[in-house]
């Protein structure tokens, strides 16, 4: 999804004498002027190169549009955006399934913002998002895509300011990103004008289809104009998305690029350890492991907090982050982490919806998901967008059972951890 995509855009000109300095000059096209970003040179697997070979040139998209997108690092459409885009652009309903971290945000916000008139000041998109980290990451990658275009987007999502939100609805808002329970609040209350929005997109479909936000977001959906397209993206479908197309989504055009479940870039190993023996194996690994960021994952908001006051007292830096803190501080911890402030987040399954965050190489399990669904988004935190990156399972006896389900139902192999880890398994 979510993702954040940093590839290097090839202007197909000059760039100025000064070498620090990226702005393209003298290809007699709409590039010239703008900055091309830093070129990334890590390897890239086929989930996200093996295209068709269309540029997004071929989509006939505003001028403003392709030059945010050059700007943003774009240089291809990934395989999920060359299915996507075209068939979004022709207000279809849509089912996508494609890997965490293989541009599937993009593959929505582009057609997105392609399709909304500046000229006409209501809402016309509303995306919806599952938590609030990923809401807000969504909207910033909105801005910088559409930064040319004159759109507004407004993110809006629980445990923010109510008031805020109403005042910045009395200026134009084309699009909005946002949480269900927030954006249903804003809709009933009148203050948010759901009935001339014809575009719809659910990211993470299948948490957001849980049984709680279900009757919610068919709330939401009867308050928008009767002529909408709904866009579901999710990498996994479970019965009950399948129940809800069914009943709102009408001859949905259907891509799947989930031939295999998991990303091809990501290595992943177990170590069988006695529940007392787990922080002493996590120091083992930051010791040995060429570590750029690591995402440890644990079961319970209290384990969350004890492993984290562990990994300081062994002497890391290290955050936490989780559900039951108050929004001002995991927006904090959120922020700093994507920065680079610390190399360690310990967090609940609350991150594994969609958080993209490059730097990421290194997923460690400190206890075992309960399920296969919740193992494919956590280890999908690394290796983003093609990249290499490595996934560590703490295995207890407990778990023996946990681990063979998951890779019979993913169809993985998670193998026996090595004395040695081959760095070139996890650093690009």
């Amino acid at each position: 999804m979510a993702s954040v995509d940093k590839r290097h855009a090839n202007s197909g000109g000059s760039r100025s004498a000064n070498g620090s300095n990226n702005t393209v000059e003298g290809t007699g096209t709409w590039r010239d002027g703008l900055v091309a970003p830093s070129k990334d040179t890590r390897y890239q697997t086929e989930d996200v190169t093996q295209t068709k070979g269309r540029e997004f040139e071929d989509f006939f998209l505003k001028r403003e549009l392709l030059m945010g997108i050059f700007e943003k690092g774009f240089e291809k459409p990934t395989p999920i955006q060359e299915e996507a885009i075209p068939i979004i652009l022709q207000n279809r309903n849509v089912l996508a399934r494609a890997k965490n971290g293989t541009g599937k945000t993009a593959a929505f916000i582009i057609p997105c913002l392609e399709k909304t008139d500046t000229g006409k000041p209501h809402i016309q998109v509303l995306i919806l998002i599952p938590t609030r980290e990923l809401a807000l990451q969504t909207s910033a990658i909105v801005k910088e895509i559409g930064k040319h275009m004159g759109v507004n987007c407004m993110v809006t999502t629980g445990g923010t300011s109510l008031k805020d939100d109403i005042m910045r609805l009395y200026s134009t808002i084309h699009m909005i990103v946002a949480t269900p329970g927030r954006i249903l609040d804003l809709a009933t209350k009148k203050v948010a004008d759901l009935s001339k929005c014809r575009t719809i997109v659910m990211d993470e479909a299948d948490k957001l289809l849980s049984p709680e936000f279900q009757p919610v977001l068919e709330q939401i959906i009867d308050l928008c104009d009767p002529s909408h397209q709904i866009c579901l993206f999710s990498a996994t479908f479970p019965v009950t998305v399948k129940n809800f197309c069914q009943k709102h989504v009408s001859n949905p055009y259907s891509i799947n690029l989930m031939d295999e479940l998991t990303l091809r870039g990501i290595t992943q190993f177990y170590a069988y350890v006695e529940e007392r023996q787990k922080v002493h194996c996590l120091n083992t690994l930051f010791s040995k492991l060429e570590i750029n960021q690591s995402i440890i994952f644990c079961n319970s908001v209290n384990r969350v907090e004890l492993l984290a006051k562990k990994i300081t007292e062994l002497g890391y830096s290290c955050y936490y982050i989780h559900a039951k803190m108050q929004q001002a501080n995991r927006n904090r911890v959120f922020h700093e982490f994507r920065n680079g402030a610390t190399r360690h987040l310990v967090t609940s399954d609350l991150f594994t919806r969609g958080i993209d965050i490059q730097s990421v190489n290194v997923v460690i399990n400190f206890d075992f998901p309960k399920n296969s669904e919740t193992y494919l988004h956590r280890i999908g935190r690394s290796g983003r967008f093609g990249h290499l990156g490595l996934a560590i399972n703490l295995i207890s006896y407990d778990d023996k059972d946990s681990l063979r389900r998951v890779e019979r139902e993913l169809g993985t192999e998670i193998r026996p951890i090595p004395a040695v880890i081959d760095r070139s398994l996890y650093v690009g």
